[in-house]
């Protein structure tokens, strides 16, 4: 197979995930072009490619998810290469294909499947053919309730009703008996509709008290495959994860390589290249079922990285342009514990919801062991278009409990003002004995989680950004300091050069 090497990549997406691709790719020699919307006009990632092309309005329909604009922003700047980064068309397998009939590079798996496993119906159906342990359930798609009703009597309340299109939450109710099937049923339905314009459901036994954990895999183009290990994923709210860690307490050596091969499996089935995820659920009693596959990177990979060493981006790349992995499975192993902290604009004293308004105060925490993943920038914006999340604060450590110490000190040291983020909740969890003790399940934020928990943080972290905010005020007069925003003035005729109008 002819290695095609990648002179050029256009990036397309925005935030922390595009400025993570640039980069690597700088790392490799290889030039970038990132996209933007007119909202994104100032942000780092525009600034730290090497050229920018503006894609259209705000709004994501008009610019991130305009197939259209971005295929021609990458024919006018002559890039060679895709990276979808995760999100927006990441896993559209309309867009992976029209990249592929324009002869350009996609830097992620095949079209073929990305669709067979955006569909949980279809995933399963692949994967039934190999040895991969399957949570009881429907095989083909609800139509009536009748029918429902006889499955969920089969395999025993309480089930699942899941969109087979669906994601984030979105079109699964949990029925705990035959009274409840029909409403529940009705409703999600009408939201798979609503929200992915496909109203087919499963059912399948509900997993009480379950862990989700998940299997990084890599595979590439001369049908090589790689298990990098797992990740525990299971603090959650709304069914999206909030806090990650690699490896996890509970899984054994001989339970790892059950799950990392039935994780292999499932690539095979879909004769999978590139950086991939197969998601599981882990019962009370060990037991893993394959759950769904993400045919993209992960906003968690950063913790396989540190316990790995790997840069799974390069690895994309590298798979991309036809080359074989240069290690075996023999070849790895897990070095230490890394932690990874979701930084969301969110309220987590009010249900978690978004929160907007302007960063007045960003700073990173520094040292050891710590490493900042974001897109973003004091005096900047969050938006109300794009999804809320500021940066992936990740921790690393020889050990669990100094990934957790240094996850504390950072935590500390992050300091934030002008929305509320979900720092102190993380904190919280870090600091809860179901955490340390890793017992916890997906269902921690409704077991153990109450607002009122983060009443005495949230006073205390007042005092603090209050301090940093007076401080930050004598700086500014002390230095005649102008706002950054203000300095996109004085520099936008060198970087808007890069631009292609």
């Amino acid at each position: 197979m002819a290695i095609k090497s990648i002179r050029r990549i256009l990036i397309a997406n925005r935030g922390e995930i595009a400025v993570r691709i640039i980069r690597s790719a700088k790392e490799l020699d290889i030039e970038t072009v990132a996209v933007y919307s007119d909202a994104d006009r100032a942000a780092p990632h525009v600034q730290l490619a090497d050229y920018a092309v503006n894609i259209g309005p705000a709004s994501s329909s008009q610019s991130y998810l305009n197939i259209t604009n971005i295929l021609t922003a990458c024919h006018q700047t002559k890039a060679d290469a895709i990276h979808p980064g995760y999100g927006f068309l990441s896993e559209n397998a309309e867009f992976a294909q029209k990249v592929k009939e324009a002869g350009i590079i996609f830097i992620g798996p095949s079209p073929s499947a990305i669709s067979t496993m955006g569909s949980k119906l279809a995933a399963k159906e692949a994967v039934s053919a190999f040895d991969v342990p399957l949570v009881p359930g429907t095989s083909e798609p609800i139509e009536d309730l009748s029918k429902a009703e006889a499955v969920a009597q089969e395999i025993g309340y309480p089930v699942l009703i899941k969109a087979s299109a669906g994601g984030g939450g979105k079109g699964m109710r949990i029925v705990h008996n035959a009274d409840e099937l029909e409403e529940q049923m009705e409703r999600a339905v009408s939201e798979a509709i609503s929200a992915f314009g496909d109203g087919s459901v499963f059912i399948e036994k509900f997993i009480t008290a379950p862990k989700h954990i998940e299997i990084q895999i890599l595979g590439d183009q001369h049908g090589n495959y790689v298990y990098l290990f797992e990740r525990e994923c299971s603090i959650q709210r709304r069914y999206q994860k909030v806090i990650e860690e690699a490896p996890s307490l509970i899984v054994t050596p001989e339970m790892r390589e059950a799950m990392g091969n039935a994780a292999i499996e499932v690539a095979r089935s879909c004769q999978y290249e590139g950086a991939g995820t197969v998601e599981f659920v882990v019962g009370s009693d060990l037991q893993f079922y394959f759950l769904e596959m993400n045919t993209r990177l992960q906003v968690e990979h950063p913790v396989t990285e540190l316990i790995t060493g790997l840069d799974l981006v390069k690895e994309q790349i590298r798979v991309a342009e036809g080359h074989p992995f240069s290690f075996t499975q023999q070849d790895l192993a897990i070095q230490g514990h890394a932690l990874e902290v979701r930084v969301y604009a969110e309220d987590p004293t009010n249900n978690f919801l978004p929160d907007t308004g302007t960063l007045r105060t960003y700073q990173r925490p520094q040292g050891p062991g710590v490493r900042v993943d974001d897109g973003i920038e004091q005096g900047m914006d969050i938006s109300v278009y794009y999804d809320p999340m500021i940066a992936k604060l990740v921790t690393y450590g020889k050990d669990r409990s100094e990934a957790i110490a240094r996850m504390l000190r950072a935590m500390a040291e992050y300091q934030i003002s002008g929305v509320a983020t979900t720092l102190p909740f993380c904190r919280f969890v870090l600091q809860h004995e179901e955490f340390i003790s890793g017992k916890f399940t997906t269902k921690f934020v409704e077991d153990h989680f109450h607002a009122e928990d983060l009443a005495e943080e949230a006073s205390q972290a007042a005092k603090t950004v209050a301090t940093a905010l007076a401080a930050h005020i004598f700086e500014q007069q002390a230095k005649n300091y102008q706002p950054l925003l203000a300095s996109h003035h004085t520099t936008e005729g060198q970087w808007k050069k890069r631009r292609f109008s």
